[in-house]
């Protein structure tokens, strides 16, 4: 497979690919791969779902000629279930939230990326979702009621029973059609993005770019909002929701009005149903396939259902339905499936042979170290000895040595087990440490990589320290 996306990617760039490196996967089963040549990257995918592969590819294309920020399709062999995409780098909206939030505080950074993210919604949802192929859709068309009772039945089969909630069973069903029967009342014939949420926007030089809209149907303008605004482990605030929730409504009321009243009765009814979809995922790749980190989004998903229970009212009359969501917010060993208060601390350093390997201040004896004086040295060369490893010029000669990449990516894997296995022991520390001659090119490149790729994959504390740096 990687040598068929090699093949594809030397064809379209005509040039020789230097290295592909996979990226990790997050709840698909779609491969990524980084592919870089003399002066290109690209994101190879590869996907054996065809129909899921068009739906994209078809939507991108769509939204690229709509002016939205999508990715480019470079090129694609469908029959071998594998397409090249642009590369947008590494930083999702989730990346850059974790990276600039500071305990409970929402800065005003951040609700303006929010809102810069919001004011494209609309362009997907109204402008572009006109005149959108619809039969290209996979697996529906509509997110209509037979695709809301799959996410409900989702929940009950993954989260529910795994979860060992009790219920009566033909109750729940009566008011699964009953809650259906209720949203499918509002207007449902834009298009649905699906899946908008923090990770599935990337930051590009600072602009919102999305990506994984595969899933995309005609449906309600407020399940998109929603997702985005009960984003489990996002953890918004509640009065920066209702402020981005006003700002959405505006920007919506740039294309068409819409009767504010009706869709706030309506939004909190598929914040709902989207929570509960988000739960059974939860459920399948936490409970039964045993990933760790979305067993972490459960207590956050708890917190934002205690919210909506207390205070909205749903105007329909779902009794065993509301039974089981009270149970959930009442069940604290839901609460605490992954001991959400003891927060992993992961001490990552960038340091100098010459002084010594650092020294580990929690008690804990020591952690990881690695060398990184194999790597090809940059402060070998007149025009970077001055820089270091967060420099952009010297993060683009190291970006392109394929050796650091595989050098990276066996350390992500060695380390990222440790990481899953100190977070089910609720474990408090552990230390990284990169090392090179002089603590200034490639440790500190090293350590920045790596803990960019923790604050993407795991819900822990990053302390990074350039120990050579701080003593200059």
């Amino acid at each position: 497979m990687e040598q068929n996306l090699v093949a594809l990617f030397e064809h379209w760039s005509r040039e020789k690919a230097k290295g592909i490196t996979p990226l990790p996967q997050s709840g698909s089963y779609r491969e990524y791969h980084r592919i870089t040549g003399e002066k290109i990257t690209a994101l190879g995918v590869f996907n054996p779902d065809l129909k899921e592969n068009i739906a994209f590819i078809d939507f991108s294309k769509h939204f690229h000629h709509k002016g939205l920020p999508v990715p480019t399709i470079y090129a694609e062999e469908l029959e071998r279930n594998m397409y090249l995409e642009q590369d947008l780098g590494n930083m999702t909206l989730f990346s850059y939230l974790t990276k600039v939030r500071r305990n409970d505080e929402f800065p005003a950074e951040l609700i303006e990326m929010y809102k810069n993210v919001l004011d494209e919604l609309p362009r997907f949802q109204i402008v572009a979702g006109e005149d959108l192929d619809y039969d290209v859709c996979y697996p529906r068309a509509r997110f209509d009621k037979q695709s809301m009772l799959w996410d409900l039945n989702y929940f009950k089969y993954y989260f529910l029973k795994l979860a060992k909630i009790h219920f009566d069973e033909q109750g729940l069903e009566d008011d699964f059609q009953t809650f259906t029967d209720y949203l499918l009342q509002t207007e449902c014939h834009f298009f649905l993005y699906r899946d908008f949420q923090s990770r599935n926007i990337m930051l590009w030089h600072g602009t919102p770019y999305f990506i994984d809209y595969q899933g995309g149907r005609r449906g309600a303008l407020q399940y998109d909002v929603a997702s985005l605004l009960y984003d489990a482990k996002a953890d918004i605030p509640q009065h920066v929701r209702d402020e981005l929730l006003d700002h959405y409504v505006c920007a919506v009321n740039r294309f068409i009005l819409t009767d504010e009243k009706e869709f706030i009765e309506y939004y909190y009814g598929y914040v709902l149903i989207r929570m509960m979809q988000a739960m059974g995922c939860y459920g399948f790749r936490g409970f039964y396939e045993k990933k760790e980190h979305f067993l972490q989004s459960i207590p956050y998903a708890l917190k934002n259902l205690e919210w909506i229970l207390e205070t909205v009212q749903i105007p329909v009359n779902v009794p065993e339905l509301t039974n089981v969501l009270n149970q959930l917010v009442d069940s604290e060993a839901l609460k605490n499936v992954c001991n959400p208060g003891k927060t992993l601390t992961v001490r990552i350093n960038s340091f100098s042979y010459k002084r010594g390997i650092p020294v580990d201040e929690t008690g804990n004896g020591g952690g990881y170290v690695f060398d990184c004086r194999a790597i090809h040295n940059p402060g070998r060369y007149e025009q970077y000895k001055h820089l270091t490893g967060k420099d952009a010029a010297v993060v683009e000669f190291l970006r392109r040595e394929a050796d650091v990449k595989s050098f990276l990516n066996n350390i992500y894997e060695l380390v990222d087990r440790s990481v899953e296995n100190y977070q089910q022991r609720n474990l408090a520390n552990l230390m990284v440490s990169f090392g090179c001659t002089g603590g200034q090119h490639r440790s500190v490149y090293c350590a920045e990589r790596f803990a960019e790729h923790l604050e993407q994959k795991y819900d822990v504390k990053v302390v990074l320290r350039h120990l050579e740096q701080e003593m200059k």
